[in-house]
């Protein structure tokens, strides 16, 4: 392993934004729980089950795209909605008018609140670049840009691979490797010799079905042994944990190094 905690033959770090680089992810997670908790209550009333925006959110909608992630929450509720299309208006009674509504929420508590990147993360991000090896921001958000310049931080990656450009070139969303694979592409490496970072179980999917040559989980709600079952090779709290000298070492299933 090299100093930066990888494989000596990785050559690209690919990695996603919410809840890796940036302190996003409860932020999305909060903005889901408010569109769903309103669209449920409407539909069902004052009985009806709220969304989990731990359970729930970990296993439909962190990571994937926002329209699978309407379509597969309210699949596990029994509810099946028209597609609608992306335009649609925030309260329209379809997918993406659902999406759109989250998206919505996001935004406003982006704005009102502001961004913060995990500086473990961004210590990590200088100690790859300084050492030579590619970088790439894979996510689903359509915000991605907005985001990185917020923290200033949208020089720090060779490529972009987003929730903008997966639907210009037609690409499906996590847990499908084909985001992944296309930063790889870009960047001019071998999926072997590519490392994922994610927070995400559909992150973690990914990486896996693309056959990279790591993956790397990053736990910050208490979810090590989740990632690990699907597919991490290791997991850390902290990325700066990965750095030689960093502090205690990653954990790897079956007990902490």
């Amino acid at each position: 392993m090299t100093q930066l905690g990888l494989p000596e033959e990785i050559l690209a770090c690919l990695f996603d934004l919410d809840g890796v680089v940036t302190k996003t992810a409860v932020v999305h997670a909060a903005a889901w729980k408010e569109t769903f908790d309103a669209f449920l209550r409407e539909r069902e009333g004052a009985g009806y089950r709220p969304f989990d925006a731990v359970a729930d959110y970990d296993e439909y909608v962190d990571g994937r795209p926002r329209a699978d992630g309407v379509r597969t929450f309210l699949a596990s509720r029994d509810i099946e909605l028209p597609e609608g299309t992306p335009d649609d208006p925030p309260d329209a009674p379809t997918v993406n008018g659902v999406g759109n509504r989250k998206n919505e929420l996001v935004l406003e508590k982006i704005r009102t609140d502001g961004v913060e990147p995990y500086d473990g993360t961004l210590r990590y991000i200088a100690a790859v670049r300084a050492a030579g090896l590619k970088t790439a921001i894979v996510s689903s958000s359509a915000n991605t840009l907005d985001v990185l310049r917020s923290i200033d931080a949208e020089q720090l990656f060779d490529v972009r691979v987003d929730g903008v450009v997966a639907r210009e070139r037609g690409l499906p969303g996590k847990p499908h490797p084909d985001t992944f694979l296309a930063a790889a592409h870009d960047l001019g490496v071998e999926p072997g010799r590519a490392t994922v970072f994610e927070d995400a179980l559909a992150g973690m999917d990914a990486g896996r079905s693309g056959r990279f040559g790591y993956v790397v989980g990053v736990d910050r709600v208490g979810q090590r042994d989740a990632l690990y079952a699907h597919g991490a090779d290791v997991v850390v709290k902290d990325l700066a944990e990965l750095l030689t000298g960093a502090g205690p070492g990653p954990s790897r299933q079956g007990g902490a190094a």
